[in-house]
């Protein structure tokens, strides 16, 4: 057999492999075993290869902001932020589900994970937006779809992988997503608010102005150890006094006393879940850097740049192109293995379009979240139904209309205006 035909069934192999629900790491050490079995693969110097490759500190970052936000997430935390944004808002007839959009976006920036929010929030937000009067599906679908913006907003898991990968600035990686991420949430809001008033809720009596700022002012207070959190991270690294490793690790030494705030046995259990967490993501990543470098071996990337050529020249065809196959990955991987296997074969096409790998970062980190809430792979939708004991029926028609009138137009806006995606990390003094 040819080597392209070796790579073809592979990759055939792989989809396989995904589409039957098996866990990433085996699908992945299976593909890896084809071709060994079958390509001119030595797994011996592919093993040291990914050795050398793995023990670099900004590896490190990951883990440790899962650990952070495992111990905010089930430290409870999450109710203040919650109590806090909704002594503000709350009196509003539709505010109750602003407050699900903003924490969400605010637990975002404190785990850089999409789990954490639909986990921490869900569980409050669900049953008390259902006691104001708000179906139980629609409840669902709206908590679900704003966990996607912790994908989006600072400090994210994803693009600290697409960084490792292209050795890129992670920083500006970081600030890529965050103009799309704050339009994401700010168009939520919006639609909700507009969607809410066929709904009759039950809205809190406005309280006088002092009672109000005395409950506003003791919500927030109780917040801080939260609000800080981000700080420590963002205003450590953009200050220039942490790297983006020294405030994973800060804020992973910052959580552990509020993770102890519950109890022992309790820390002790999100210990065991973040540990959980990290050693498949770590395995993960190791036959994921193996595929893509036998991928590279092969001239797989150089392969797919013909390929795309041939179809058409035209920059704004491609992209197009991209966006929607960059969608298809998202619907059947999770976003970091969608970063560690597309970021390394899409790169040269990106350079062969004069796309800034900033840009591509972006371009990348929007399309991939949006995965997570859209099946057959969808792992957020699912924990976010099984949160809220909601049926698929109940949340398709909520999910699909956040996604189409909130998502998909930022997929595109940011795929064909690059100042969307570069704007912030120019004003932070990064050359893009």
């Amino acid at each position: 057999m040819t080597s392209l035909s070796i790579i073809l069934m592979d990759v055939i192999l792989l989809v396989f492999l995904l589409m039957l629900s098996i866990p990433l790491p085996v699908c992945f050490a299976g593909a890896l075993l084809f071709l060994s079995l079958f390509g001119d693969v030595s797994m011996k110097t592919m093993l040291i290869w990914v050795f050398s490759q793995s023990t670099g500190t900004v590896l490190l970052a990951s883990p440790l902001f899962i650990l952070a936000g495992t111990y905010m997430g089930g430290s409870g935390i999450a109710k203040r932020l919650l109590d806090c944004v909704d002594a503000f808002v709350g009196h509003i007839k539709s505010g109750l589900g602003v407050v699900a959009v903003l924490v969400c976006a605010i637990m975002g920036a404190i785990s850089g994970s999409g789990f954490t929010g639909v986990a921490a929030t869900g569980p409050i937000m669900i049953p008390k937006m259902e006691e104001q009067g708000y179906p139980r599906g629609y409840a669902t679908a709206l908590v679900t779809v704003s966990s996607v913006l912790g994908l989006l907003i600072p400090p994210s898991v994803v693009m600290i992988m697409f960084g490792w990968v292209t050795e890129c600035s992670i920083l500006a990686c970081f600030l890529s997503t965050l103009g799309p991420g704050l339009i994401i949430t700010a168009l939520f809001c919006i639609i909700h608010v507009f969607w809410s008033r066929q709904f009759d809720l039950k809205v809190t009596e406005k309280k006088p102005f002092g009672e109000f700022a005395s409950n506003a002012g003791k919500m927030t207070f109780k917040a801080v150890p939260a609000l800080i959190m981000p700080l420590i991270i963002l205003g450590g690294i953009y200050g220039g006094v942490f790297t983006p490793t020294e405030a994973a690790a800060m804020a992973a030494i910052y959580s552990i006393p509020i993770g102890l705030w519950c109890t022992f046995k309790g820390f002790l259990a999100m210990t065991k879940e973040a540990t959980s967490t990290v050693g498949s993501i770590m395995v993960m990543i190791v036959c994921c850097l193996m595929l893509s470098r036998v991928f590279t071996v092969y001239r797989v990337p150089e392969l797919v740049l013909e390929l795309l050529m041939s179809i058409t020249t035209n920059k704004y065809i491609l992209l197009f192109i991209i966006d929607v196959f960059l969608f298809i990955v998202g619907m059947i991987v999770n976003d970091t293995t969608g970063v560690l296997i597309c970021a390394p074969l899409l790169m040269p096409v990106m350079n062969q379009l004069g796309i800034s790998p900033i840009h591509f970062a972006s371009i990348m980190g929007v399309n991939l979240a949006m995965g997570g809430v859209t099946p057959p792979y969808a792992s957020i939708l699912y924990l976010g139904m099984r949160i809220g004991k909601a049926e698929f029926h109940e949340i398709l028609k909520p999910t699909m209309t956040f996604l189409i009138l909130g998502y998909v137009p930022i997929v595109f806006l940011v795929t064909y205006w690059p100042d969307l995606a570069l704007a912030i990390p120019r004003m932070a003094g990064f050359a893009v």
